[in-house]
C-alpha cells in the first residue's frame, strides 16, 4: 500500500479482468464474475499474500526472507519495482546486483510464490519520490502523473524495457505473476487525469497481452474511487482493522458490482489474529462460497525488510515536511533482520484454520553478533602511511583505536572532482542534475559585518537542511518547515558556506515535485548575497571507490563541531554476522561500512536509535572500513558501539548528549 501507519497486514485480494471462463487445461488466472470469484486454471482459487520490497533486502537475503513467507503459509507475495531505481539517469538502466529484479521475480517462482506485481510508474511505499526518477524534474514545467507529453514520453520509455522483462514471466505463458497493478491510488492524486490512465491501460495491454489480470487500488472515498478507477482495470480498496468492512466494501461494490471482495492493503492492529479473523467473517459469509474467499493475507506494504543505500526513503508531508526514517521495520511480521516475530506466527496459526501449512520448521533468526565499541580519531593521531591496527574487543571496553577525520570543506577537490559551477545566484539541484545527496554553496561576505546580522532564506526555500559554516567554522543549521536564519558576524571576503541535504523526496500526495537545494537566494538583513562556486558532491562514489581509507589527509582543523568524516576500522572474530550500531554522543550523519551506506543516524530526533548492518556487507580475515559523516558535531570522545539488537521507539531530544 502506498500509505499505512503501522504496518502490520495488508490484506490484498488482487483481481483480474477477463471475462470468459478458461478451460480447465489452460493456465490462466482470471476473475468469475457469476461467482465473485477467482479462477486458477479454470477452478475456484483462493490466496494468502505477502508484501516485500527486493530493493529494501540485500540479495544474499532474498532467499531466507522469501522462504521464511512460503513457511508462514502465504501463497503469493506483492513486488513493488521503483522506477528510479532501475532507470538513474535518463536512459541508463541497472539490473545488476540487488536491483536483478528478474533475478528475484526467478526466486520467488523457484520456492513456489505466486507474484503480484506492482510496477507503477508511481508506487509510493515511502520511497523516494514515490519511486518517480529525480530526474524527470530536469524539465522544470513537467507534470508528474498527468498526460503531460513529456512525463508520458519518460512513462513510455521505462515501460518499454521493463514490461519486457515481464511478460515471459506472466501466470498465462508459464511463469508466476497472476496479476499486475498499474499505478497505486491515483484517485489520491489531484489531477484527475483518466486521460492518463487510459493512456498506461493502452501501455500495459500492448506490452504484456490481453490475457493479463490488471487493476487499481484506491482508498474508499468517493472522490478517491471516481479518480483512480477506469473501465478496463479491474477496481481494489485498501482499509484497515479501524474501518468497518461493510461499509468499505459497499464503496467497492458500487465501481464494481460484480466480481471478488478486494483489499489491496489491509493492516493488522496488534492482535493480528483478532484482525484477520474479524475479516475472514466479514466476507467469507456472503454470496461468494468459501473456496471463493479470496483472502489475500498480505504482510502490508511495510515490510518484511532491510535497508539498501541511503538515498532511496523519502518524505510524507503533513502540514510539514517530514522525512522517512532508513529502517522500514514498522512493526512488520518479519523484522528488519528477517526474523520471525510473535506476529507472523500469529498470523501462521490463523492461516493454518484456512489451509495446510507447508511441511517443516519455520528457519530460524539471523545470528547476531555483538562486535563491541570503535574508537574514531584525528588523523594527526595516525601519520599517514602508518597502519591503524587491526583489533576485537568486548563491549564493555572503550579501545585505543585509529581514525582519521577530516573537515568536509577541506575535500571538496575529492568529493567534486570536476570542480564548480559558478553562478550569480543559488541553483537547485535539479538544475545542476544532482539526483540525492549533498551539494555546497560557497561565497563570500560582500561587506564588514561587525554586528550580528540575520542570515536568511526566503519562505520555502530550504530544502531540506543547511548547514552553515562561515570562515569554516560551524555556525549552525537552516531547516525546511524550521529555522530559516541565523545571526552572523564578519569582515567583508570572509568564506560562507551552506552544506545542503536532501533529505528524501516526497513520495505520496501533491508535493511529489519536490525540488532540492536552494530554491531561493539567501539574504544577509535582507540584501540578496550573489557570486556563487556550486558544488555537486558525489560523496557514495568517492566512498565506494575507497576513499577516505585509500588516501587519508594528513591534517584537519581538529575541531569536531560542523560537516567532518570520521573514519576508522575492525575485525570480524572470524564470522561475519548480523549486527546493529548505535552512535552514542553523535548529532546527525550517515555511516558506511565497506563503500556501503547503511543509512542516516539522527539520535536526537529518533525514533530509531540503531542503523542494522548486514553481515553480508562484512569481511572476515581482514579490516572491515567505517566511515561517518557526521554534520553538526561528533562527541567529545567518538565511538561506535556495535550490538546484537535494535534499539528504536526512542527521542533523546537535541540538546542531549548521549552517554554509554
Amino acid at each position: 500500500a502506498a500509505r499505512m501507519g503501522l504496518p502490520a497486514l495488508g490484506l490484498l485480494l488482487t483481481a483480474g479482468l477477463l471475462h470468459t471462463q478458461a478451460s480447465p487445461s489452460a493456465r490462466s488466472f482470471q476473475l468469475d464474475y457469476e461467482h465473485n470469484c477467482f479462477l486458477k486454471d479454470g477452478a475456484p482459487f483462493r490466496y494468502i499474500s505477502g508484501s516485500i520490497h527486493y530493493a529494501r533486502v540485500p540479495r544474499p537475503a532474498w532467499r531466507d526472507r522469501l522462504l521464511k513467507m512460503y513457511m508462514s503459509g502465504l501463497s503469493a507475495v506483492q513486488v513493488y519495482i521503483p522506477w528510479n531505481y532501475h532507470e538513474t539517469l535518463p536512459g541508463v538502466y541497472d539490473f545488476t546486483g540487488n536491483r536483478d529484479v528478474e533475478a528475484f521475480l526467478d526466486l520467488t517462482a523457484e520456492l513456489g510464490l505466486l507474484v503480484i506485481l506492482r510496477p507503477g510508474p508511481y508506487i509510493c511505499a515511502e520511497w523516494e519520490m514515490g519511486g518517480l526518477p529525480a530526474w524527470l524534474l530536469w524539465k522544470p514545467d513537467i507534470i508528474l502523473r498527468t498526460s503531460n507529453p513529456a512525463y508520458l514520453a519518460a512513462v513510455d520509455s521505462w515501460l518499454h524495457v521493463l514490461l519486457p522483462k515481464i511478460k515471459p514471466r506472466l501466470y498465462h505463458r508459464g511463469g508466476n505473476i497472476i496479476s499486475v497493478q498499474v499505478e497505486n491510488e491515483y484517485g489520491s492524486y489531484y489531477a484527475c487525469d483518466h486521460g492518463y490512465l487510459r493512456h498506461l491501460l493502452g501501455t500495459f495491454r500492448a506490452l504484456l497481452g490481453r490475457e493479463v489480470l490488471l487493476f487499481t487500488t484506491d482508498s474508499t472515498g468517493a472522490q478517491e474511487l471516481r479518480c483512480g478507477t477506469l473501465q478496463g482495470l479491474y477496481a481494489t480498496i485498501d482499509f484497515g482493522p479501524g474501518s468497518n468492512v461493510t461499509e468499505a466494501f459497499g464503496a467497492q461494490r458500487r465501481v464494481e458490482p460484480r466480481g471478488p471482495l478486494v483489499s489491496l492493503a489491509w493492516e493488522l492492529s496488534s492482535s493480528p489474529g483478532d484482525s484477520f479473523h474479524a475479516y475472514a467473517r466479514a466476507h467469507s459469509s456472503g454470496s461468494c462460497p468459501p473456496h471463493c474467499t479470496a483472502a489475500s493475507l498480505g504482510v502490508g506494504s511495510m515490510p518484511w525488510t532491510v535497508p539498501e543505500p541511503l538515498p532511496w526513503p523519502g518524505a510524507d508531508y503533513k502540514g510539514q515536511y517530514k522525512p522517512v526514517t532508513t529502517s522500514y521495520d514498522y512493526d512488520a511480521p518479519l523484522s528488519e533482520a528477517g526474523d520471525p516475530t510473535e506476529k507472523l506466527f500469529a498470523i501462521r496459526t490463523v492461516i493454518s484454520k484456512f489451509q495446510p501449512l507447508p511441511a517443516g520448521p519455520m528457519p530460524p533468526a539471523t545470528p547476531k553478533y555483538a562486535y563491541g565499541w570503535v574508537a574514531l580519531r584525528k588523523v594527526s593521531a595516525h601519520p599517514e602511511g602508518r597502519t591503524a591496527p587491526a583489533w576485537h574487543c568486548s563491549a564493555a571496553q572503550h579501545p585505543s583505536l585509529s581514525l582519521q577525520y577530516a573537515d568536509l570543506l577541506d575535500v571538496l577537490d575529492v568529493l567534486c572532482p570536476s570542480g564548480p559551477i559558478q553562478s550569480q545566484f543559488p541553483l537547485t539541484f535539479e538544475a545542476l542534475k544532482q539526483v540525492h545527496g549533498f551539494v555546497v554553496y560557497h561565497t563570500q561576505l560582500p561587506w564588514d559585518v561587525p554586528d550580528p546580522a540575520t542570515l536568511g532564506a526566503p519562505p520555502h526555500s530550504i530544502c531540506d537542511r543547511g548547514y552553515v559554516m562561515l570562515q569554516k567554522e560551524y555556525q549552525g543549521t537552516l531547516e525546511r518547515d524550521g529555522q530559516t536564519t541565523l545571526q552572523v558576524t564578519g569582515r567583508a571576503g570572509d568564506s560562507l558556506d551552506i552544506l545542503m541535504e536532501n533529505m528524501g523526496r516526497i513520495s505520496f500526495g501533491a508535493n511529489t515535485s519536490d525540488f532540492k537545494g536552494l530554491l531561493g537566494n539567501l539574504s544577509l538583513n535582507s540584501r540578496p548575497l550573489n557570486n556563487w562556486l556550486i558544488y555537486p558532491l558525489a560523496i557514495d562514489n568517492a566512498v565506494q571507490q575507497g576513499w577516505p581509507h585509500t588516501a587519508l589527509p594528513t591534517s584537519s582543523s581538529g575541531d569536531r563541531v560542523g560537516p567532518a568524516f570520521y573514519t576508522g576500522t575492525f575485525e570480524t572474530p572470524g564470522i561475519a554476522w548480523d549486527t546493529f550500531v548505535k552512535f552514542p554522543g553523535w548529532s546527525k550523519g550517515l555511516l558506511w561500512i565497506n563503500g556501503f551506506n547503511l543509512g542516516r543516524y539522527w539520535s536526537c530526533r529518533g525514533p530509531q536509535q540503531t542503523l542494522f548492518v548486514p553481515g553480508s556487507v562484512l569481511h572476515v580475515g581482514r579490516p572491515n572500513n567505517i566511515t561517518v559523516l557526521e554534520l553538526e558535531g561528533a562527541p567529545p570522545t567518538p565511538l561506535l558501539l556495535f550490538l546484537d539488537r535494535p534499539l528504536y521507539n526512542r527521542t533523546l531530544g537535541c540538546s542531549t548528549t548521549a552517554t554509554e
